[in-house]
Formats: C-alpha cells, sequence, structure tokens
C-alpha cells in the first residue's frame, strides 16, 4: 500500500486534505532496519542541484514494488509549482513549500508541517522530503536535531544527494563571491548517498573526472552511478547513513544556527498562459533561447497544451540540454493552462512571457 499525504505551504489545512491510497499488494524489497522499527519515523532528504533527476527519483521512490507508505513534502524554488504535476499519480496530493527555500524562509514551516504530520502517525510508514535545487542541506537536517518534537519522534535515516554528471563540475566551479555559498559544494559535502545521475551523458574519462571531483568534496559517502536516477531502493532508504557524531567531527558548528546566503543573482521567474501552442513556433524558440541563453538558464521545466495533442507535454530543460515528452491525457473539465518555470541568471521576465505567447495559436 502507498500513501502519500497532502502537505502544503500553509500546513494541511491550505487545499483539500485528501489523500491518495494506492494498494498494489506489493511485497517488501527493502531491508527493515532497527530504525524503522522503533517509534521514530525515518526521514530521508532528497537534494541536489538544479535538473538533477530528483523528481524522478521521487516517482521511482513512490511506484517501487515496497510496500511502504509514504509521506512526501516537496520544496520548489519560485512562485509557480511544477514538481506536483510531475509526480505520477499524485495531482492534487503532493503539496508544495514554494514560498522560499527549505532551508531559509520556510524552514519553520517544515517544523509545523512535520508536527501536523505526526498527529496522523498510523497513516504512513516514513517521510521523504525533496528540497529545491537551491538549498543547503545543513540547515534542513539541522532541523531534526534542534527541535525537541522533531528529535524525539523523527529520525534523520539519510541525506541522499543527486548529481548531473553532464554539469556538476560546471557548477563546482562556478565563481561566488566570498560570502554566498555553493549550493552544489554543500549538497555533496553532506551527503550519506550520492547517486551519480545521468552517466549516460558523460564520457568514461569525464565520468572518471566527476566521481575524483566528488571524491575530493566528500570521499565517505557511496557513490551509486545511475541513468534516469534509477537505483536500487535498498541502497537509499533504511540505511541509517546519517551519523551526527560525524558530521560534528567535521563542522563542530553544525548545530548552530548560523546565516548563509545565496547568490542572489539567480532568480526564477515562473509563467501561466492559457492557450494552444504551435509546435512550429514552440520549436524555433526554445532553439533560439537555448543557443543564446543556455548557460544562465541552470533550469526550466513546465506542462504545455500543445495544439491536436490530447495529452500534455512535458519539458525539461538543463542549460542546452531539452527533453520533451507526452504525459498523461488532460482530465475531463481540466482547464489547458500552460505552466513554465525558469531559473537562473539574467532572466527577463516580460521578456520571457513575450516571447511564449508568440508561439501560441492564437498569439496574444
Amino acid at each position: 500500500m502507498l500513501l502519500v499525504l497532502a502537505v502544503g505551504p500553509s500546513g494541511p489545512s491550505s487545499r483539500s486534505e485528501g489523500v491518495l491510497v494506492r494498494d498494489n499488494n506489493r511485497s517488501h524489497n527493502v531491508r527493515v532496519t532497527d530504525q524503522v522499527q522503533s517509534s521514530k519515523v525515518p526521514v530521508t532528504v532528497l537534494t541536489g542541484f538544479l535538473g538533477s533527476g530528483k523528481t524522478t527519483l521521487l516517482n521511482r521512490i513512490l511506484n517501487e514494488e515496497h510496500g511502504m507508505r509514504i509521506a512526501v513534502i516537496e520544496n520548489e524554488f519560485g512562485e509557480i509549482g511544477i514538481d506536483d504535476a510531475l509526480v505520477i499519480d499524485a495531482q492534487e496530493e503532493i503539496f508544495e513549500m514554494n514560498n522560499g527555500c527549505i532551508c531559509c524562509t520556510v524552514r519553520g514551516d517544515l517544523i509545523r508541517i512535520l508536527g501536523n504530520l505526526m498527529s496522523r502517525r498510523d497513516r504512513f510508514d516514513r517521510i521523504v522530503i525533496e528540497t529545491t535545487g537551491l538549498a543547503d542541506p545543513a540547515p534542513v537536517a539541522q532541523t531534526f536535531f534542534v527541535d525537541e518534537r522533531v528529535r524525539d519522534e523523527l529520525d534523520l535515516d539519510a541525506i541522499v544527494t543527486l548529481v548531473d554528471a553532464r554539469h556538476i563540475v560546471w557548477h563546482l566551479d562556478d565563481e561566488r563571491p566570498e560570502e554566498v555559498e555553493n549550493e552544489a559544494i554543500e549538497q555533496l559535502a553532506f551527503a550519506d548517498r550520492i547517486v551519480l545521475n545521468k552517466t549516460d551523458l558523460v564520457s568514461a574519462d569525464e565520468l572518471e573526472h566527476v566521481v575524483q571531483r566528488i571524491r575530493s568534496i566528500n570521499a565517505l559517502a557511496e557513490i551509486l552511478p545511475a541513468t534516469y536516477a534509477d537505483v536500487d531502493l535498498v541502497e537509499i532508504l533504511d540505511v541509517g547513513a546519517f551519523d551526527l557524531g560525524r558530521v560534528l567531527e567535521t563542522d563542530p558548528m553544525f548545530l548552530e544556527d548560523l546565516d548563509h546566503q545565496h547568490d542572489q543573482s539567480v532568480t526564477s521567474v515562473g509563467l501561466e498562459i492559457a492557450g494552444e501552442v504551435d509546435e512550429g513556433r514552440l520549436n524555433r524558440w526554445m532553439s533560439w533561447l537555448l543557443a543564446n541563453q543556455g548557460v544562465d538558464i541552470f533550469r526550466m521545466k513546465g506542462i504545455l497544451a500543445m495544439e491536436g495533442v490530447s495529452d500534455r507535454v512535458v519539458f525539461q530543460g538543463v542549460h542546452m540540454l531539452l527533453d520533451v515528452e507526452t504525459d498523461r491525457p488532460w482530465g475531463a473539465g481540466e482547464e489547458r493552462i500552460n505552466r513554465l518555470v525558469f531559473i537562473g541568471r539574467n532572466l527577463d521576465r516580460e521578456a520571457l512571457r513575450e516571447q511564449f505567447s508568440s508561439c501560441l495559436v492564437e498569439a496574444v
């Protein structure tokens, strides 16, 4: 049985409190540890830089044959959430925290949401938290030790960091002001398990170089090579890998509530525009956009209503790479709204809106 609890930016009451219960008659293939058998609920934190494959892995967790009931908390960077609509079979059941980064402005929301979840403890076995790609996992991990109720009722099982093998070195070498942290480095440094994703997009020599760079930051975490985030869940769930003592040895100030500063040059633009999209116009615009701004676009994703297509069309891009595929059919009575999110530097909201609008069949 799989159960996904609704969790939102204002707590479970911010939207309908429906739950998705799916009985798959599935058998366990994840190890049962003393941690799971204890009264504490194990929590897995999925992190990784923009476009590394976190939502793909989350979908695998929710659809694998493991027999577990999972509560999911998602956090997105920007004013429009897309990932909830990309999680398979969970249209209204996974709520997002998209009013800020989980390691900063919504950390208090995280504590409150975890508390609300525990009032429904009998309805799930574990919790999975998917952070935004710009989150520093350290403050998220701190939550499980600095808040008394969270510490008593929840157990941080592991921080699982996904890595985009094609682009990670670029992000590790991204120059920042001294006071601004590099989230890609922090995500690797605090990882208990590292899913080295998209290995099919690099050569053997490039992959070896990526592994060397990872090991220069984190010499202990197990590295799991993968394509499309396809890893054995036994390697990332119920692993009991987070060790507070080890963290304190390397970072004695870990439990101190220290300020950290994100790169303010990275912004998000979200668009919601009604209308049917012309395929030819869209292809020409996307090609131009990637050729001219691909370096500055860390991540783009969206759901499109294409002319003459009964299914939703999902696009996901990382820098100059773009993947487009059909998704589920549009629901009966569901408004065919185009939803797009761009994350990166030097983004011009009005220009993006105007350019995309020109791709509509009836251009606005």
